[in-house]
C-alpha cells in the first residue's frame, strides 16, 4: 500500500492530473485483475503494450494509471506520466523493499534455483515470517511482483534470479540488495548464449555486486566462481556425508548434524548444504533448519512423482541441461527398482555444440545402463541419445510427438515400470501426461 505521495516521489512522476490526495493504493499490470481503486501499471510485452489498455482499467475500477503518453482520461483520478512504467515498477518495489526492510536473501544458478528456493522459504518459515519467489517468477517482473505482494510484517525476503546473459543479474540485484546472496551451481544452462562455463561463472558472480556490507556470498567451491568472488562461504559437497538414500528420502549428516530431505538426489543435498549455510548466517539453530528441511516439498513439474495406469511416473521436466539431466539419470539408478524407462528429450540453448551434449548423455547411459532399464528420446537433439545407444546395440526409439511416445510406452512398456520424463519446458512433456491418461 502507498500514498499518493509515495508512488510520486518513488517513481518521480510527472503529475498530469490529481484528483486524489488521501488513502492507501494498490499497484496493478492486470486490467483483468485490477480492483477498485487500484492504480493501473501498464507495461510492455512482445506482443502487447498496457498502456492500450488504459480505457478498460478505469473501467473497471482503477482509481488512476501511469503513461509514458500526454494521454489524460476524465474518469480518471490521478493520471501520472513517467519516461519507463518498467523502470517505475521497479522504483516501486525498491522503495517498497526499502521501506518494509526484511532480510533478502537472493538465489541464482544454472539449475537448482527453484528448488533451492522452496527449500530455503520452508527453513526461513520455521524462524520468520517469510515472503518467496512464486513459481519461477525471477525476471525483473517477478521481481517486482514478489516484492510489492509481500505483507508489511515480512521478516525475510526470497527472491529467485533467473538470467539469459550478461548484466542481468547485476540489475536485479541493484534492486534486491541481497543479504544473502547464493549460487546454486554453475553449469551448461545457457551456454548458448554465453559461451563457456567460466562466462557463465561470471554471470551469476554479479549477484555478489549489490550485495549489503555486512552480507555474505555462498556458492560451490569451484574455482570457475573462485576467479570472480574470493570471499564468502564456498560449500564442498564432499563435507556432506549421506548415511541413508531411498525412494523420496535422503539422510546426511553435515558438521555433526543429521538433516533429512523428502526426495532424493545428491543434487539436492548440495542445495540443501547452501540453505543450511545462509539461515546458519542468519541465526537459525540446526534444530530449526531440520526441521524446515524436512518439511520442504517440491514444486512444478520437479519431481512430481504419480501413478498412471499401473506405472510410476516422475516428471522432472520443468527444465533440463546436460548436468540436471546426468544427475536425474543417476539418482534413479541409485534409488528405484527395475525396471525402468528414461523418456528423455531436447535440452534447449546448449548454442553450437548442443549436438555433442545430447551425445554426451547417450554416452554417459551406454556406461551405466544395465538389463532392466531403457531409453526412448522425443525430439531431432534427442534423437543423438538414441543413437549413440542404437550404435552400441542398445535400443532406444526416437519419437517425433509426445503422443508417439506415450503410445510406444501404452503398446510395450510392462504396467509397474518407473518412467522418469526429463527434457527442457519447451517439449511439453506434460502432454505425455495428458495421453496417457487418456
Amino acid at each position: 500500500m502507498f500514498s499518493i505521495e509515495e508512488i510520486i516521489n518513488a517513481t518521480k512522476a510527472n503529475v498530469l492530473k490529481k484528483e486524489l490526495d488521501k488513502g492507501s493504493f494498490e499497484i496493478s499490470t492486470d486490467t483483468r485483475t485490477i480492483g477498485e481503486g487500484q492504480i493501473y501499471l501498464p507495461l510492455k510485452g512482445p506482443n502487447f503494450d498496457g498502456e492500450d489498455f488504459i480505457p478498460q482499467a478505469i473501467d473497471n475500477g482503477a482509481a488512476g494509471y501511469f503513461t509514458k503518453r500526454d494521454y489524460i482520461l476524465e474518469n480518471s483520478k490521478l493520471v501520472l506520466q513517467v519516461s519507463d512504467c518498467l523502470r517505475a515498477y521497479l522504483d516501486l518495489a525498491k522503495y517498497y523493499k526499502t521501506k518494509i526492510n526484511p532480510k533478502t536473501i537472493a538465489i541464482t544458478g544454472s539449475s537448482g534455483k527453484t528448488t533451492t528456493k522452496e527449500m530455503m522459504a520452508s527453513v526461513m518459515s520455521e524462524a520468520f515470517k517469510t515472503h518467496k519467489t512464486e513459481m519461477n517468477f525471477n525476471n525483473e517482473i517477478g521481481l517486482c511482483k514478489t516484492i510489492l505482494s509481500m505483507p508489511e510484517d515480512t521478516e525475510v525476503l526470497v527472491l529467485e534470479m533467473g538470467m539469459r546473459g550478461f548484466g542481468e543479474i547485476d540489475f536485479l540485484s541493484s534492486y534486491a540488495n541481497p543479504d544473502v546472496a547464493l549460487i546454486t551451481n554453475v553449469g551448461t544452462a545457457h551456454i548458448g548464449r554465453l559461451g563457456s562455463r567460466a562466462n557463465i561463472a561470471r554471470a551469476k558472480c554479479e549477484i555478489k555486486n549489490y550485495l549489503n556490507d555486512n552480507g555474505v556470498f555462498i556458492a560451490p567451491n569451484d574455482e570457475l566462481i573462485k576467479n570472480n568472488v574470493q570471499d564468502g562461504i564456498f560449500i564442498n559437497p564432499e563435507d556432506a556425508e549421506i548415511i541413508e538414500r531411498r525412494i523420496g528420502f535422503t539422510a546426511f549428516n553435515y558438521k555433526g548434524f543429521r538433516y533429512e530431505l523428502n526426495i532424493e538426489g545428491d543434487y539436492n543435498v548440495q542445495n540443501a548444504l547452501g540453505v543450511i549455510e545462509a539461515a546458519k548466517f542468519l541465526g537459525i539453530s540446526e534444530e530449526k533448519i531440520a526441521d524446515g528441511l524436512r518439511k520442504f516439498t517440491p514444486v512444478g513439474n520437479r519431481w512430481d512423482v504419480r501413478e498412471i495406469k499401473g506405472y510410476k511416473i516422475i516428471n522432472d521436466s520443468y527444465n533440463a541441461n546436460p548436468d540436471s539431466m546426468l544427475a536425474v539419470i543417476k539418482t534413479v539408478m541409485q534409488n528405484y527398482d527395475k525396471p525402468i524407462l528414461f523418456v528423455l528429450g531436447n535440452m534447449g540453448e546448449l548454442g553450437k555444440d548442443e549436438v555433442l551434449y545430447h551425445q554426451k548423455v547417450g554416452i554417459f547411459l551406454s556406461d551405466s545402463i544395465t538389463d532392466g532399464v531403457s531409453v526412448v528420446t522425443v525430439g531431432d537433439l534427442a534423437h543423438e541419445i538414441s543413437d549413440v545407444l542404437n550404435n552400441i546395440g542398445k535400443t532406444s526409439p526416437n519419437f517425433e510427438t509426445n503422443e508417439d511416445a506415450a503410445k510406444y510406452i501404452l503398446d510395450n512398456v510392462p504396467v509397474g515400470t518407473t518412467i522418469i520424463l526429463k527434457a527442457s519446458h519447451s517439449m511439453q512433456f506434460e502432454k505425455i501426461l495428458d495421453y496417457l491418461k487418456r
